[in-house]
């Protein structure tokens, strides 16, 4: 793998703390700025927001520039938007840098998947997609944790600050070290981001996109929910929070790397096997989660599984975006951000219906077992299309039979 794809994993590794560091930080910055806790929670739902709007918007600006000025500008107003949050006394004003924060991240993210898979052999985007993931699996497990120790020790504002100054070393190397590829054909006008659009057409990129989406949904549904259910009813005291948190980061890793391995030359032994665990590991975690042997073994197993078959549909999407290589990242970034949304949300709601902390386990195994069924209905779909022309040819031969004298 080129080194330069390494340091766009270290860029995204700065971005993916940010994008979670603030679980561990919304009380003190409620506190600080006056608001609810419940308020503050709007940080958190305007980034993912902003990344799933942001993607495809900033990956269409970007296609009129070259990817390296794109990943300049992208990244250098991801520093300016936490300096900004790491000193505005404002909550409003903290609030509209998530949203730009996202808005350069989902743009970063975009034209670096692009970049990195065009660094490549175009049977190894797997291996290039998952290092850039790898960044956010290691934002998971020391990225995250760090930043709430800082915050705690130093205050909300460092944590800003220390993102700041961790992506700064990411500017400086990819000015240097990540190379402008050939420009793409086309001149990055309207009409060239309308051809790469028109791919969203294609059923097979429909499917993986779904099926990405609902797979990391279920990720993080339960991962937003695991320090409740770790305390409230594996029965853990909370220093061992960090633990189990610290256990599904290294199965994310985990995940990730075997994603890359397997993701370009044998996605479907990871897909199936791997789906079919997932779907019975969140199960089992539900039943089992009052033992806090199980929850410790399930966390590290699921982290894994999840990061394993998540990220080899996102890869799935950029194979089946071939025809959007400007845009096919930001697809991906979509599909993982929906699911980082909505999962979470539906978890939150069949906890705040009192079905209690072991109900968004609940709904992660659903969600796998609708990707399941979704991707059975596209299976019957796709038979179906391949079968029904037969029927009007026969019509129409028989019809000519009929007419002749």
């Amino acid at each position: 793998m080129p080194f330069a794809i390494y340091i766009l994993g270290l860029a995204v590794f700065a971005q993916g703390t940010s994008e979670f560091m603030l679980s561990g930080l919304l009380p003190d910055i409620a506190q600080e700025l006056g608001v609810s806790v419940s308020a503050a929670g709007a940080l958190t739902s305007a980034f993912a927001v902003g990344m799933i709007v942001g993607a495809p918007l900033m990956a269409i600006a970007g296609m009129r520039r070259r990817r390296r000025p794109a990943l300049l500008v992208f990244l250098v107003a991801f520093v300016l938007v936490h300096v900004v949050g790491a000193l505005t006394p404002s909550f409003s004003v903290l609030l509209a840098t998530r949203v730009l924060g996202a808005l350069a991240t989902a743009g970063f993210l975009a034209v670096g998947i692009a970049t990195a898979t065009a660094m490549v052999a175009p049977d190894a985007k797997g291996r290039a997609t998952s290092i850039l993931l790898g960044g956010i699996t290691l934002a998971c497990v020391a990225g995250v944790p760090a930043g709430a120790v800082l915050g705690q020790a130093l205050g909300w504002r460092a944590a800003f600050w220390a993102v700041a100054l961790i992506s700064l070393p990411a500017v400086f190397a990819v000015l240097y070290l990540v190379p402008e590829p050939a420009r793409p054909e086309g001149d990055g006008t309207l009409p060239s981001a309308r051809r790469e659009l028109r791919a969203l057409r294609r059923p097979r990129l429909l499917v993986a996109l779904l099926l990405g989406a609902l797979v990391n949904g279920a990720t993080f549904c339960a991962f937003t929910y695991l320090a409740p259910l770790a305390v409230g009813v594996s029965g853990f005291a909370e220093g061992w929070v960090p633990v189990l948190l610290a256990l599904f980061g290294l199965g994310s890793f985990a995940g990730v790397t075997i994603s890359g391995r397997l993701s370009d030359s044998r996605p479907m032994w990871v897909l199936v096997p791997g789906g079919i665990a997932l779907l019975a590991g969140w199960a089992l975690f539900a039943v089992t989660a009052q033992s806090p042997a199980a929850a410790l073994v399930l966390a590290f197993v699921q982290g894994t599984l999840s990061f394993a078959v998540g990220s080899t549909l996102i890869t799935r999407v950029l194979y089946a975006a071939a025809q959007a290589p400007s845009l096919g990242g930001s697809y991906a970034t979509v599909a993982f951000n929906v699911g980082a949304a909505v999962g979470p949300a539906i978890g939150g709601l069949t906890i705040a219906a009192g079905f209690g902390y072991r109900s968004p386990l609940w709904v992660s195994a659903s969600l796998v077992a609708a990707a399941f069924v979704a991707a059975g209905l596209a299976q019957v779909v796709r038979r179906l299309r391949r079968t029904a022309p037969l029927a009007p040819a026969r019509s129409e031969t028989a019809v000519n039979t009929t007419e002749r004298p």
